[in-house]
């Protein structure tokens, strides 16, 4: 089973401020859910509340939360108190490519176990108290996939590439 990590990152690595994302960029929605449909999405407990209730859990989707909390339970996903565990229950369930979406203390957790990463990154600067983990870019091969210019639909321009883990 591949696992890949999937997000959108500024420029100085910002994947969320206030509990949300800081920008609307509907291509990169588009990006994220066509790529994951079909699929395990993990995600932790925080990064599970921050999607809109009329979207939660996502759709088309096994929504697979973390969470320390033991009491914790989630309408529509299923919840796991350790991401071993979730991981071990998506490749259990024959899932060919688990996508880790969040939030920023999974990414951390999770980087060292991916052998993918979708990485939109918008051409910004901006506040937020969410980070993406920096990684080297020595261990992936990087390849463009999307590139977006900034229009009246997005504020920001961006490009998303795939990277893959390098042997």
């Amino acid at each position: 089973m591949t696992i890949s990590l999937i997000a959108a990152v500024s420029s100085n690595w910002v994947i969320g401020k206030d509990g949300d994302l800081p920008w609307h960029l509907p291509r990169d929605l588009k990006f994220f859910s066509d790529t994951t449909k079909g699929h395990h999405v993990l995600m932790g407990r925080k990064n599970f509340h921050s999607i809109p209730r009329k979207f939660r859990p996502l759709p088309g989707r096994v929504n697979v939360v973390v969470s320390r909390d033991t009491n914790f339970m989630a309408e529509g996903a299923i919840v796991f108190y350790s991401i071993n565990e979730a991981i071990e229950y998506a490749r259990e369930k024959g899932e060919t490519e688990l996508f880790i979406i969040g939030g920023g203390e999974i990414y951390t957790q999770c980087l060292d176990m991916a052998d993918k990463l979708y990485l939109t990154h918008v051409d910004a600067e901006i506040e937020g108290e969410t980070f993406f983990p920096k990684f080297d870019l020595k261990e992936w091969d990087r390849n463009l996939i999307l590139d977006q210019s900034a229009n009246d639909v997005h504020k920001f321009s961006f490009k998303t590439y795939e990277f893959k883990r390098l042997d």
